[in-house]
């Protein structure tokens, strides 16, 4: 488990630090605009933590192509960082993903996904900070740092 998995600021703090759209995705279950988000189409190998506690939540190697406009991950990185609950808004039934420390809304996750899980935890980029790889020692995640030896970052 990594040192970063802190607990929630105050309500003023996410305020004073998260844009707008970053408050109404973590904190107001908001859902950002597809195709047009900061990781729907990010290919570096890395990690992705909880913009709000910093908890490490997916990995890059779990990360596809799901044609959704989102960033969409097979499996949590840290399965003991996420936690799930039965979302019942928009006159429908789905699985809402949150973080397990910061309570951040993530998105949500559906059975439709590739193998090996055939699930598709489909993530609002306005709840993740992207880790690259060759910074995980120096952003406080090095205990990742063995998952990606090997790797080049993409140009």
């Amino acid at each position: 488990m990594s040192t970063n998995n802190g607990s929630k600021p105050s309500d003023d703090d996410l305020k004073a630090r998260l844009s707008p759209l970053q408050y109404q995705v973590t904190q107001q279950c908001g859902t950002e605009p597809p195709f047009s988000n900061a990781y729907w189409n990010n290919h570096e190998p890395g990690i992705y933590v909880d913009l709000v506690s910093g908890e490490p939540l997916f990995s890059s190697h779990d990360k596809f192509d799901s044609g959704t406009g989102w960033p969409s991950f097979t499996r949590p990185l840290v399965p003991e960082n996420i936690s799930t609950r039965t979302d019942r808004s928009h006159f429908m039934t789905r699985i809402e993903v949150r973080s397990a420390h910061g309570d951040s809304h993530l998105g949500h996750v559906f059975d439709d996904g590739p193998g090996p899980t055939g699930l598709r935890f489909c993530m609002n980029s306005a709840a993740l900070r992207f880790i690259p790889a060759s910074r995980l020692e120096e952003e406080g995640y090095g205990e990742f740092r063995t998952l990606f030896e090997g790797e080049k970052a993409e140009k």
